[in-house]
């Protein structure tokens, strides 16, 4: 500084022309502003060099370098300390400015005595010295620390602009009262604006023109009266050609110094699709994906609503349970998607019989429940029901095909079968059950003798899979008696003496063992022993006879039933043609094509083809001519009816006369007396068996009645003396 005032003086002095001096307060007054100066005060040449005349002390603090280092170029010029890139345009700057006689303020880089570099910002103007030369005289500051922040800040900003526009959330700015200050285009895009300037300008109320329900604009203020900031807050708005959307809003109150609210401030997701999704899970979890139908889920939370209902207002609940009698049928023989059909067409039947109040369900498979509400009293729910029976069994067309179905149906009702939902699902289940013993196509109430018979088969159940890990299961014969009253052939039937429950009836436990699938391998079973006892009684030589073997529905849509049967037969060396399988009219209809096709399989095997229990079902000459069957057996129901009134039995007369013209063998069953057999003799049946001849009975019983009737024959025409055979 001390040396920056002698500098002036002497050139000051040296080139007066009136050898005047500057006063005391002249010179201090120009100490006070130098050392108030942060930057570096110069004097420099207009030249290349830029050679400074007068520099201040501050030359050191700035460019590392002494006033006497950079004085008149004594170790280093200022054009040297100048960055090299940056030399070229600040010397075209100055110059311009000094030919436009203005002064110049520029920013350039130096590079400091220590290697490093500063900003700097560079002030000054031409001016004639006291020789009359134009100099320039200005002052250089570091800004170094100011770009830095500035820069920061310009990218910043750069930044936030950047993600202001290119962002694919929305974001706002909004004043209390509801008009949007600032948007940007991704929120003007999802609200179906051109351009962010045209949301702004359309929505001057954003509660009334954009929220579907106004009062969610109020519940997002009252939100940020009380906290300031709102999460997660989702709306349904409307946008600007009408379409609704689902979007969810996070935002902040801005204020200003002094508290005062100024605006809000946030982002904006659509949040439609995810909505849709969701909407989409719950529906899923709650309804049936095939009929729309609400499922169990839904189904306990509508009869818990009936229950609540019915105990306010003094009403009967109904829960019906629905079963498509025979569905399995149908959906294995027409396949899946006729099977889907099926299902839809009694679902739409099932919701046309119903009342508004009331809800229809699909419980899984061909199951369906009914709740049936605000009933005074049964018979109302009789009609119901009644309505339901008779729309299930009119004809359906599916798959270019006329189908006739019918449904059992069980009911339970409230209070009088159980105070909850799972109790009156159940009991409505176990009267289900009823109906199809009854003949189905039916409905039938719940009582308490079906709960314990619901018990009862569960009970059976269990103990039944424990019999056969136990070998409980054994295998009795009856006898087939020809016109001569000789034995010619046995059916194997299994029966059951439970080591818990003691001797089972089969009514009690076969239907068990075919609901639960038990039936397979009691069926395997029974095949081979009856198989093996063939060949042995063979061997005794009380043959040939034929082993018929009851075949179920469930082992008919056994995968492997071919290659079982073939196999049972080389493991215990029967001749296939000795071995009669019966299967059931019932067990075809619905499913014919590939019971046909499986039948055949069967047939090729050598066996013969038994259809048991005909006149049933449903069949027809035509149906009948195209199963490859060699015997059809009499149902005992129209055996039975023979002793009845006339002594005859115009259904039986049929079969037999239907059978003789296809050159089918007919058996007829349940032959108990004299006057039915000489009935079926006269009509030309070929086979018979009941209890008139003999009742079933074990192999070694079996045996030494087939001993004692080869003994009891007699050559000639009349029939042979047969033992009778009363075994249990």
């Amino acid at each position: 500084m001390n040396q920056d005032r002698r500098t002036l003086a002497r050139l000051h002095r040296i080139e007066s022309t009136d050898n005047a001096r500057p006063t005391i307060d002249t010179w201090r007054v120009l100490d006070e502003l130098l050392g108030i100066l942060e930057g570096m005060v110069f004097r420099s040449a207009i030249d290349a060099s830029w050679t400074f005349h007068l520099v201040s002390d501050a030359c050191l603090g700035l460019t590392g370098y002494t006033p006497d280092e950079i004085l008149e170029n004594r170790v280093i010029s200022y054009e040297e300390i100048t960055h090299p890139e940056d030399r070229q345009w600040v010397r075209d700057a100055i110059l311009t400015a000094l030919a436009e006689s203005r002064p110049y303020r520029i920013q350039y880089r130096l590079r400091c005595k220590d290697g490093t570099e500063k900003i700097v910002l560079d002030r000054g103007a031409g001016v004639l010295d006291e020789t009359g030369n134009l100099v320039l005289e200005g002052i250089v500051e570091d800004i170094s620390e100011q770009h830095v922040a500035r820069s920061a800040l310009a990218a910043a900003e750069e930044r936030y602009r950047s993600i202001f526009e290119h962002s694919s959330e929305g974001i706002f700015q909004s004043t209390p009262e509801g008009r949007y200050l600032n948007v940007n285009p991704a929120l003007a895009h999802m609200y179906g604006y051109p351009s962010p300037a045209s949301l702004v300008a359309e929505v001057q109320d954003i509660g009334a023109q954009l929220y579907v329900d106004p009062r969610r604009r109020n519940a997002f203020q009252r939100i940020m009266d009380s906290s300031g900031r709102i999460q997660g807050f989702e709306s349904q708005v409307r946008r600007r050609d009408g379409s609704l959307i689902w979007i969810r809003e996070n935002a902040r109150a801005v204020r200003g110094t002094d508290g005062r609210l100024v605006y809000y401030e946030g982002t904006v997701e659509d949040i439609t699709t995810a909505k849709s999704y969701q909407v989409q899970l719950e529906h899923q979890a709650k309804h049936d994906q095939l009929t729309g139908l609400p499922n169990r889920n839904l189904l306990n939370d509508r009869l818990q609503q009936a229950i609540d209902y019915a105990e306010r207002n003094s009403f009967y609940a109904a829960v019906a349970f629905i079963d498509v009698d025979n569905f399995k049928y149908i959906n294995d023989g027409l396949g899946h998607v006729a099977g889907d059909a099926l299902l839809l067409a009694i679902a739409e039947r099932l919701k046309a019989c119903l009342r508004s109040g009331d809800t229809v369900a699909r419980y899984g498979g061909d199951e369906f429940v009914l709740i049936l509400t605000n009933h005074y009293e049964t018979t109302s729910i009789v009609r119901v029901l009644e309505r339901v029976v008779e729309d299930v069994k009119r004809p359906i067309a599916v798959s270019d095909k006329e189908l006739l179905v019918t449904c059992s149906i069980g009911v339970s009702v409230y209070p009088e079968d159980g105070n909850d939902a799972q109790s009156l699902v159940k009991h409505a289940d176990a009267a289900m059950y009823l109906a199809k013993r009854s003949g189905r196509n039916n409905f039938k109430f719940f009582t308490r003798r079906l709960n314990t018979m619901a018990t009862e088969r569960v009970n059976i159940e269990r103990h039944l899979r424990r019999a056969i890990e136990r070998d409980e299961l054994r295998v009795h014969y009856q006898p087939k008696m020809d016109r001569r009253r000789r034995p010619i052939g046995v059916e194997a039937l299994v029966r059951w003496d439970s080591e818990d429950l003691g001797w089972m009836s089969p009514d009690k436990f076969i239907g068990v063992a075919e609901e639960t699938g038990l039936i397979e391998p009691i069926t395997q079973f029974v095949l081979r022993c009856a198989c093996r006892q063939a060949v042995a009684w063979s061997r005794q030589g009380l043959g040939p006879l034929t082993m018929a073997v009851n075949l179920s529905a469930r082992c008919l849509n056994q995968p492997g039933l071919v290659a079982s049967i073939a196999a049972v037969l080389a493991e215990t060396g029967l001749e296939p043609g000795r071995l009669e399988l019966e299967v059931t009219e019932s067990m075809v209809i619905g499913n014919a094509e590939p019971a046909i096709a499986l039948l055949h399989q069967i047939k090729a095997l050598g066996v013969l083809l038994a259809v048991d229990d005909f006149g049933t079902g449903y069949s027809s000459l035509s149906y009948l001519q195209r199963l490859p069957v060699d015997i059809l057996k009499i149902d005992r129901a129209f055996v039975s009816v023979i002793d009845q009134s006339t002594g005859e039995s115009p259904i039986a007369s049929l079969i037999v006369l239907l059978g003789q013209s296809l050159r089918l063998r007919v058996v007829a069953e349940g032959v108990e007396t004299e006057v039915q057999q000489r009935y079926l003799e006269s009509l030309g049946c070929d086979e018979y068996q009941g209890y008139l001849h003999a009742r079933p009975a074990d192999a070694e019983q079996i045996t030494a009645f087939f001993a004692a009737a080869r003994a009891a024959a007699a050559p000639g025409d009349g029939p042979p003396f047969v033992p009778a055979l009363h075994a249990a």
